[in-house]
């Protein structure tokens, strides 16, 4: 009776340790489970909150960075909160691997997410620059948009000694003549490392596929060099600005070589004088050049600028025509024919005043 009067207190107490410990099992599980809910909740909060700021600026990644400096130049430069979560997202995505280099615009508006697919897919902002020369212009003329654009070499000093190798085109073509009447005008895409020799292939290549197989065919047919024709055409794209009009003045002009009389072409003295100008004094047109028209028979020694495709064309396929001489009306920039020498000068009277 005593015995068992003594042990009934054990029992009591072994089953209030065992309240105890489900008591602490229990909370323990709750917190583990609050902390994990917390850490879930936190990590969405690091990967798909934007760290806040709509102000765009530019992300640099470097040839050669690996997932670890890119997260870490993120985080310096406060577009993500954590470099950890960076590194986490991009792994599960299996991306590691795939971010590539390059200049990105970012914001503080953008979430890991949203970064991280940017830099793996190379979504960066262009590095190569456009530039654009229009028809016409000569190689002096090319150098200065250049500039503006902050190249800083040089066309002129380029040689078709240099190129002759690889375009046939350049066959007649003077080998101490730089390049001018061949750099095809038009837009082209360079990258500020780019150098003048990058710039002449892509122009040189242009200039290869504008010319196509029928106009080679119809030069060799005339029995005329490609040299001459764009000399020719070059002299064209500054006198008169359309199709029809190019077609008449070369008609005009290859009937004066033909019949051994001067172009007397103004666009020859603004090139000899660097001076595009409405009228030129007589001094102006006695200056003395190769180039000068007035004084010299046939076609100057090369091209005046870089022509455009029009204007090729109308050299290689000019339009006969009763006309002999042509003016240009300063105010309204068309053409004025005449059939002779004395309608010129009534034209003359009548449109230079």
């Amino acid at each position: 009776m005593d015995n068992e009067l003594q042990e009934k207190p054990l029992i009591i107490e072994s089953e209030s340790e065992k309240t105890k410990m489900d008591r602490f099992k229990t909370i323990f599980i709750l917190f583990f489970g609050l902390i994990i809910v917390f850490g879930f909740l936190y990590s969405l909060y690091q990967i798909f909150v934007p760290i806040g700021g709509e102000k765009e600026k530019i992300f640099t990644v470097k040839k050669g960075d690996g997932l670890n400096i890119v997260a870490e130049n993120l985080k310096g430069g406060g577009f993500i909160r954590n470099k950890i979560f960076f590194i986490i997202y991009v792994f599960d995505k299996g991306s590691s691997g795939k971010l590539q280099a390059g200049d990105y615009l970012l914001s503080g508006a953008m979430n890991i997410p949203s970064i991280a697919e940017k830099i793996s897919q190379g979504d960066a902002i262009p590095r190569e620059k456009s530039i654009t020369f229009p028809e016409g212009l000569r190689i002096e003329k090319m150098e200065e948009k250049l500039k503006e654009q902050n190249f800083k070499f040089s066309l002129s000093d380029l040689m078709v000694k240099g190129f002759k190798e690889k375009y046939d085109f350049l066959k007649d073509v003077p080998e101490n003549a730089n390049l001018e009447g061949f750099l095809f005008p038009d837009t082209y895409k360079l990258y500020p490392e780019a150098t003048q020799t990058d710039l002449a292939g892509k122009m040189l290549d242009n200039f290869n596929k504008k010319l196509t197989g029928d106009l080679k065919s119809e030069i060799s047919k005339q029995g005329k060099g490609l040299y001459e024709i764009i000399t020719m055409a070059s002299i064209i794209e500054k006198e008169v600005k359309t199709f029809e009009d190019r077609q008449i003045v070369s008609g005009i002009f290859w009937k004066r070589i033909k019949n051994g009389i001067p172009l007397e072409s103004c666009a020859t003295i603004a090139y000899i004088l660097n001076d595009d100008k409405w009228r030129y004094t007589i001094a102006d047109t006695r200056m003395p050049s190769d180039y000068n028209t007035y004084m010299n028979y046939g076609l100057p020694p090369g091209p005046i600028c870089n022509p455009g495709i029009d204007s090729i064309k109308a050299a290689v396929f000019p339009k006969d025509s009763s006309y002999g001489f042509f003016l240009t009306d300063p105010e309204t920039g068309n053409t004025i024919f005449s059939r002779n020498l004395q309608e010129h000068n009534i034209n003359k009277a009548k449109y230079l005043k």
